[in-house]
């Protein structure tokens, strides 16, 4: 029989990792990409100039800059097809092709700080203004317009949903303490990567995980 409580822990399966911005690229970063395919995150850490990121080529040269003005953060080392922003004038972090145009919200995966969602199975998690959640690909294109509660990243063609959710606190719940949070979901299922709802109703995360055969977090 299905459970009556169900959770979708919306921090499980995004494998975040606060990406440190560097003015140089490991080899292993490149396996497989031609010099057009990527630019490098330079920054400017001396905060003596009106630009502090650059994209440049392999090579060195300067594709864009991202006047103070408009940017306080980048959070990409590379660029393939948009990199991860912080704008002044809008909350929330934002994708950008390399010309500065707009592409999407990009979802913030933990309560409280900054961790922007990445690339998992070509797949990156998007939000509207109304804090509905969608994907986009690598190529920068919106492939599931925003429209669940809760949503994991991919992870082999599949990602876990929630419906009829809130979010709670786990832990903690001293004012100095800092707090960290889960999604209650009334209902969880699976989407395909055509944003197919597959399985839906009364399951918890843990059964949908293991249907999926998903390896178990520790």
């Amino acid at each position: 029989m299905p459970h009556q409580h169900k959770y979708v822990d919306v921090r499980r399966y995004n494998m975040k990792t606060l990406l440190v911005i560097i003015t140089f690229i490991s080899s292993a970063t490149l396996v497989g990409q031609s010099q057009k395919d990527f630019l490098v995150v330079q920054e400017d850490t001396s905060f003596n100039h009106k630009f502090k990121y650059f994209f440049l080529t392999p090579s060195g040269d300067t594709v864009t800059r991202l006047d103070t003005s408009n940017y306080y953060v980048c959070f990409s080392d590379t660029v393939q097809a948009f990199a991860i922003v912080g704008l002044k004038n809008k909350k929330g972090w934002w994708a950008i092709d390399r010309n500065e145009k707009i592409l999407f919200q990009v979802y913030n995966t933990s309560v409280g700080e900054p961790s922007p969602d990445e690339l998992q199975d070509g797949m990156i998690r998007i939000v509207d203004n109304y804090g509905k959640i969608g994907f986009a690909n690598q190529s920068g294109q919106i492939v599931i317009k925003p429209k669940f509660e809760a949503a994991s990243s991919f992870y082999k063609g599949k990602a876990i949903i929630g419906r009829q959710c809130k979010q709670v606190l786990w832990c903690c719940k001293g004012d100095n303490e800092d707090k960290h949070y889960l999604m209650q979901c009334q209902q969880t299922g699976y989407i395909d990567g055509n944003g197919q709802i597959k399985k839906i109703g009364n399951y918890t995360f843990d059964q949908i995980q293991k249907e999926l055969k998903w390896p178990l977090n520790d």
